[in-house]
């Protein structure tokens, strides 16, 4: 298959010199009907940098230019970094030049690194904006106005000419189309496109962040209309050609709040002790065809988006709340893959079949886990499940088994504690829980992931195209820096660290579970490791110590699950031609790069919105004093966690009893004067000074210190 890693390695090891773009397609002898997709590669590979097209159209490596290129990092005080995979590189503000934050840059090296001091570069050329668009506060001016970017990464205000204003007032939150990108001296500049609203009210905020990732709200005409021609009933013939499991016990698993329901299960023990374990999703490849125009709108969305007031969905809701969600006693086309797991917890063989369920229930995770860990006094509303106990008791024991068979293994398991944050119609925040990771929760995580780890492995040995779930190895250098940083708390990650086991991490996190150093070391732990992403090649999970994994379960909300649907579907009914192969690595290479890009977007979306409405939330206490806990320590302060997940910052200037001095070494805060320390865990009752919605920041005070000042340290 020809890929842009192919391309690259021949221009890196066999191109002595810049090259036309049909020169180089006859010197990697390919064939004619892979021309178009030559020419797309290069494109990609120029747009992000790797390839260099100079002025005579002529390709090459940027390396071979006396340049670097890559993603620039800015920061909120308007330095940057070029990203690199071996250190990056820094460039002063001055040498910027017209470069935004994410913008794709060449860079020429002005200092080379010495010992521990970074290179540093300018900016030649960007190859790439990541902005056209900008969000923020608009400032009116007699003639002119500015805005003042949301992003403070956007370190210049953008000039707005009377004319391009829309008669937009001091104090709106306004998306602005930017016309003109920033010099040496001057601001950008821009035409406002969009009033959004005054700033700091909950739905002119919630739209900045939507407008501020790009998340596109509504569905194009064309994409709705589509959609209200789907036949919401299902043929005979369609359900006669399926495998039929509408009398078996089959029901769905979920939130109370859910309306996408995409998963179902069945289960039921053997005579000989083992389980069989059916995992039904929705088959919305039915219904959302390949290059349909609701194909190419999920595509281009690639995930649902989930803020906290509301749901961008990826399918339009006909679909996706409706003839695709397996609403209970409703017939609802499947595809299912039927299991058996023996007392070890392997899959001893399996089915996957095109079928049609009719769920019994719509439980939530609630209910189950309250039938399961007998909280069923004054719960009337339980008995009607008195039929399904024991099929709740295999539920447990099976999935008991599968995490068991995880742990020998050497999974990860990163149990932070999570928000939930409950909302009015109207948006206002009226409370913030912990959301539960109950029995229930755990045994559907482990019923979808070993679904998603059998198709997985059935589809590599069948040597198809396709897109899988992979968790790179971890960088050594990451590791080490890791290493380090645990040291000073006195633990050590054993073994070789170049090739680090999940196991040895697991191990780690179980030593420091309850200790104060536990947050710290876990959120640390995280940030060293890769991202997970979506690719058409397996190279397996670290995270799950899996060697084969995917994203088969959700398709109503993921895009790969749709995608990975149709090529088991086509594999099942012997339709993979060797033309269709040939087109199916184009197809999983551009969903696999697509859905791991709109997945970034999304949880940046969500984690902006989840700060804003704790930020609006806690505005209501000012003044009132909480208990938590430290759980970093920078050189300006210390964050504090309350017991709602809530985090603010306890700046130095606000301890007012000694000058504190940051030790970065031992990760604490010592006073000159007094000796006295502050460790990451340290629990403190704290006064909330001050909440800055739009910026989304919360300030404590400490109000209660009874630490013992720390004399030997």
């Amino acid at each position: 298959m020809l890929t842009k890693e192919k391309i690259l390695k021949v221009l890196k090891e066999e191109i002595s010199k810049p090259i036309f773009d049909y020169q180089l397609f006859e010197h990697m002898n390919l064939e004619k009907n892979e021309g178009d997709l030559f020419l797309s590669l290069l494109g990609e590979l120029e747009e992000e940098g790797s390839v260099l097209k100079t002025k005579k159209d002529k390709y090459g490596i940027p390396e071979r230019f006396g340049l670097l290129s890559g993603k620039i990092q800015v920061t909120k005080k308007g330095f940057a970094f070029l990203l690199l995979e071996d250190g990056d590189l820094f460039i002063p503000a001055s040498e910027l030049s017209t470069a935004m934050d994410s913008d794709i840059v060449l860079v020429k090296v002005t200092k080379h690194p010495e010992g521990d001091r970074r290179g540093e570069g300018r900016v030649e050329r960007v190859i790439k904006r990541a902005h056209s668009q900008v969000v923020g506060r608009f400032e009116k001016s007699k003639n002119f106005g500015f805005v003042i970017p949301d992003d403070r990464r956007l370190s210049r205000d953008l000039y707005i000419h009377e004319k391009d204003s829309m008669d937009a007032e001091t104090g709106d939150k306004v998306v602005v189309k930017i016309t003109k990108y920033s010099e040496q001296n001057r601001n950008p500049e821009g035409k406002i496109i969009e009033v959004l609203g005054q700033a700091g009210t909950n739905e002119a905020e919630i739209q900045s962040i939507i407008k501020m990732h790009g998340l596109p709200e509504e569905f194009p005409k064309k994409v709705l209309r589509q959609a209200e021609r789907i036949d919401l009933k299902i043929p005979q013939e369609e359900i006669d050609r399926r495998k039929d499991f509408r009398d078996d016990i089959v029901v769905t698993i979920d939130g109370s709040d859910a309306k996408d329901l995409d998963d179902a299960i069945s289960i039921c023990k053997l005579d000989d002790g083992n389980f069989e374990l059916g995992v039904h999703i929705a088959d919305v490849s039915h219904y959302v065809k390949e290059n349909s125009k609701l194909d190419q709108e999920a595509l281009k969305r690639g995930t649902s988006v989930y803020l906290v007031d509301r749901v961008i969905p990826m399918l339009p809701k006909v679909l996706s709340n409706g003839i695709c969600s397996l609403n209970p006693h409703e017939d609802r086309l499947t595809l299912t893959i039927v299991m058996t797991i023996n007392q070890q917890g392997k899959v001893l063989n399996h089915n996957i079949y095109e079928s049609v369920i009719k769920s019994k229930e719509r439980l939530t995770y609630t209910d189950v886990s309250d039938i399961l860990e007998d909280e069923v006094e004054g719960k009337d509303h339980l008995k009607a499940y008195d039929y399904l106990k024991n099929t709740f008791e295999n539920m447990k024991t099976l999935s008991l088994i599968l995490r068991k068979n995880r742990e020998r293994r050497g999974m990860i398991d990163f149990d932070f504690p999570e928000a939930k944050i409950i909302t009015d119609e109207e948006g206002n925040v009226t409370s913030i829980e912990m959301r539960e990771r109950r029995v229930a929760n755990k045994i559907i995580e482990e019923f979808m992931l070993k679904a998603n780890e059998t198709i997985a492995e059935y589809m590599y040995w069948m040597e198809l195209p396709f897109v899988y779930r992979v968790h790179e190895q971890p960088s050594e250098e990451k590791i080490s820096a890791f290493n380090q940083l645990i040291h000073n708390f006195g633990y050590d990650l054993k073994g070789d660290l170049e090739e680090i086991h999940p196991r040895e991490i697991q191990k780690l996190l179980n030593e420091v579970e309850g200790k104060k150093e536990a947050v710290l070391i876990n959120k640390m732990m995280l940030r060293s490791l890769k991202q997970a992403k979506y690719s058409p090649y397996n190279d397996g999970h670290f995270g799950l110590a899996a060697e084969y994994y995917c994203h088969f379960t959700s398709p109503i909300r993921r895009y790969p699950d749709l995608q990975i649907h149709r090529i088991i579907k086509e594999t099942l009914q012997g339709k993979l031609s060797k033309s269709r192969i040939s087109d199916l690595d184009v197809i999983v290479a551009n969903a696999s790069d697509q859905a791991s890009k709109q997945e970034r977007i999304a949880e940046k979306a969500e984690r902006d919105t989840q700060d804003l409405k704790k930020a609006e939330y806690m505005s209501n206490f000012i003044g009132d004093t909480f208990d938590g806990f430290i759980t970093s320590i920078t050189s300006f302060g210390m964050f504090v966690q309350l017991d709602n997940t809530v985090e603010g910052l306890v700046s130095l200037v606000s301890l007012e009893d000694d000058y504190y001095v940051f030790d970065e070494k031992q990760m604490i805060l010592m006073g000159e004067r007094t000796r006295k320390t502050y460790h990451i865990g340290d629990a403190l009752k704290v006064k909330l000074e001050s909440v800055d919605i739009v910026n989304r920041e919360i300030d404590f005070s400490i109000v209660d210190d009874s630490k013992d000042e720390d004399k030997d340290v």
